[in-house]
C-alpha cells in the first residue's frame, strides 16, 4: 500500500508540475514564465517562430529581411535563443487602419508595432503588461528614459525607448540662402515672417519651376501644427481660461485663428492643395523632387535620412537646415504627451512565446544588440579600424534603429564618428530646447467611442475650413456639434481631473 501511495503521489506531483509549466506561458498570462534572458530554448532544437508586424519592415524590404536574419543569428550565438522571425505584410495605405483590420480579424502576431489604434486592442486584453518583464530584464531596465518610465506607469503595453523628439520643419539650404526673407525668419520666426518666407519661395521658385507650394503634410494638419500651434497659443491640449476653467484647445478661439491662417496659405497656393490625400511616402517624394519646399520630420535620425536622400538626389548644396518653431503667443514644437507612448512595440497576450519575444527586446538593449540595431551591418554601414567604429555615408543616408535608441549608446567598441549628422543633431537640440509637458490624460473607456467621433468631427470641419468648403463663420456651429457629440462630458471630466 505504501508503494502504491508513493507512486500515486509522485504521479500527481508530475501532473501538477506539468500543468503549472503549461499554464505559466499560456495565452493571456500576465506574468513572464522566467526572468527574461535567464532561460532560453535549446539552440539545437527547432526554432521558435515569432510573427512580427512592423510598419515598413515587410518582406518586400530587403534591408528589413537582412536585419531580422542577422538578428536571428546573433540571438542564437550570443543568447542561445533559437528563433525564426516571420514578417507579416500589410496592404498599402493607412498602417493603423490595416493593422486593426488584421488584429480584429483574428491574426495576432507575437510582436506588434503600433502607431495609433492600440488602446482599443489593449482594452480587449490582447496586449501584455510589460512591467514584470522590464523589472526582471538584464538590459532594458537600465536604458529606460524618465519619460518612458512615466508613460509605462500609466500604460504598460507599449515600449518605445527613443529620445523625446517632436517633428521639426526642414528646408534645403540652397533654397533657404536664396531667399531675402530667410534672415528675418531665422532671427525672428513670427507667423508673419513665416508667411513672407513661404510666399517668396513660391514666387521666386529657386528650383527653376519649383517649388509649386511652400509646405506639404501627410493627410492632415497634425504635422503642420508642430510649427504653428504654440505661436497661436495652442501649447497644451487643454487651455486654461481667464476664469480658471479648462477648454479643449481645438474648440478655442486660438484654434479658429490658426485655421484662418491655414486657409490663407491654402487659398494663396502656399499649402499643398493635395495635403489631405498625401501619404508619408508621397509627402517625402514631393519634398525630394522639389514640389514642396518645407516638410516636418521626426527630430533626430529621420531628419538625417531626409538630408542624405536630398543630397543624393540634388547634390551636396541641398543639405537640410532645421527651421525654428513659429513664435507668437508662445513658441515651441508643441507640448509632449507623457500619458502613454503614442507609438511603440507590444507583445500579444495571446502569444505562446512571450518570454522569447521579450528576450528579443532585452537583447536589443544589450551592447551587442545595440551594435546591430543602431549601427547596421559591418563593412556595409560601418568599418572597424584601429579599434574604432567609423560610420559611412550609407549609414547616414539609409540606416535607422528599428528598436531602441537610448541617449547613451554603450558600445563594446568606441565610435570614431557621431551617430547623428548635423541636421539630426540640431533637430534634437531644437526639440530639447522647446520641450514642455502636456496636460492631457488618457481618455477613460466610457468616453472613447465619443472621443473618436469628436476627433473625426474636428478633422472634417478643420479640413473644410482650410479648403474653403465651409466658412469660418461656422466655427461656432462646429463647437456646438463637438459639445453635443460628447464634448460637454469630457470637458467636465477634464476640469475635475486636471491638477
Amino acid at each position: 500500500m505504501k508503494k502504491v501511495s508513493l507512486v500515486l503521489i509522485i504521479a500527481m506531483l508530475v501532473t501538477v508540475i506539468a500543468a503549472c509549466s503549461s499554464n505559466s506561458n499560456s495565452p493571456g498570462s500576465n506574468q513572464p514564465s522566467n526572468e527574461p534572458g535567464t532561460a532560453s530554448p535549446n539552440p539545437s532544437a527547432d526554432p521558435v517562430t515569432l510573427k512580427i508586424v512592423y510598419k515598413d519592415e515587410g518582406t518586400a524590404n530587403p534591408v528589413s529581411v537582412k536585419f531580422f536574419e542577422t538578428l536571428e543569428k546573433a540571438l542564437k550565438e550570443d543568447e542561445g535563443l533559437n528563433v525564426k522571425f516571420e514578417l507579416v505584410d500589410l496592404a498599402q495605405g493607412s498602417y493603423a487602419e490595416n493593422l486593426n483590420l488584421l488584429l480584429l480579424g483574428g491574426t495576432i502576431p507575437d510582436i506588434i508595432y503600433f502607431q495609433g489604434g492600440d488602446q482599443q486592442i489593449s482594452e480587449q486584453g490582447l496586449l501584455e503588461d510589460l512591467t514584470p518583464y522590464i523589472e526582471q530584464s538584464k538590459y532594458v531596465k537600465d536604458i529606460i528614459e524618465p519619460h518612458n518610465a512615466t508613460r509605462m506607469a500609466s500604460y504598460p503595453y507599449l515600449l518605445w525607448i527613443k529620445p523625446l523628439a517632436s517633428k521639426t520643419p526642414v528646408v534645403r539650404a540652397d533654397w533657404l540662402n536664396a531667399m531675402d526673407s530667410s534672415k528675418a525668419l531665422l532671427a525672428d520666426p513670427t507667423i508673419d515672417n513665416y508667411y513672407a518666407f513661404f510666399k517668396e519661395l513660391v514666387e521666386k521658385k529657386p528650383g527653376g519651376d519649383k517649388p509649386g507650394y511652400a509646405l506639404t503634410a501627410a493627410g492632415d494638419i497634425a504635422e503642420i501644427n508642430f510649427i504653428f500651434n504654440s505661436a497661436f497659443g495652442l501649447d497644451t491640449t487643454w487651455l486654461k481660461k481667464e476664469d480658471g476653467t479648462y477648454e479643449y484647445s481645438k474648440v478655442s478661439q486660438n484654434e479658429k485663428e490658426k485655421l484662418a491662417f491655414y486657409n490663407k496659405l491654402y487659398n494663396e497656393g502656399l499649402l499643398d492643395p493635395q495635403f489631405i490625400t498625401k501619404q508619408w511616402d508621397t509627402k517625402e517624394d514631393a519634398f525630394y523632387k522639389g514640389d514642396a519646399a518645407v516638410i516636418t520630420g521626426t527630430a533626430g535620425k529621420i531628419i538625417d535620412l531626409y538630408d542624405g536622400r536630398m543630397k543624393e538626389l540634388n547634390g551636396d548644396g541641398a543639405n537640410l537646415v532645421v527651421l525654428p518653431p513659429a513664435k507668437g503667443v508662445a513658441q515651441g514644437f508643441g507640448a509632449t504627451d507623457v500619458t502613454k507612448e503614442s507609438r511603440g512595440l507590444a507583445i500579444s497576450s495571446q502569444s505562446k512565446h512571450k518570454d522569447a519575444a521579450f528576450q528579443v527586446f532585452d537583447y536589443l538593449a544589450s551592447p551587442k544588440g545595440q551594435m546591430l540595431d543602431r549601427l547596421g551591418f559591418e563593412n556595409e554601414h560601418y568599418t572597424v579600424a584601429d579599434g574604432q567604429i567609423e560610420l559611412n555615408d550609407k549609414y547616414y543616408s539609409e540606416w535607422y534603429a528599428r528598436f531602441w535608441e537610448p541617449l547613451e549608446m554603450k558600445s563594446e567598441t568606441p565610435l570614431k564618428t557621431p551617430l547623428l549628422g548635423e541636421p539630426g543633431t540640431s533637430s534634437l537640440q531644437a526639440a530639447a530646447d522647446f520641450y514642455t509637458e502636456d496636460n492631457n490624460f488618457i481618455i477613460p473607456e466610457q468616453y472613447i467611442a465619443n472621443w473618436d467621433a469628436m476627433n473625426n468631427l474636428y478633422k472634417e470641419y478643420a479640413t473644410d475650413f482650410i479648403t474653403g468648403k465651409k466658412n469660418l463663420s461656422e466655427f461656432d456651429k462646429f463647437v456646438e456639434a463637438w459639445n453635443a457629440a460628447g464634448g460637454t462630458d469630457i470637458t467636465k471630466y477634464a476640469n475635475e481631473n486636471i491638477k
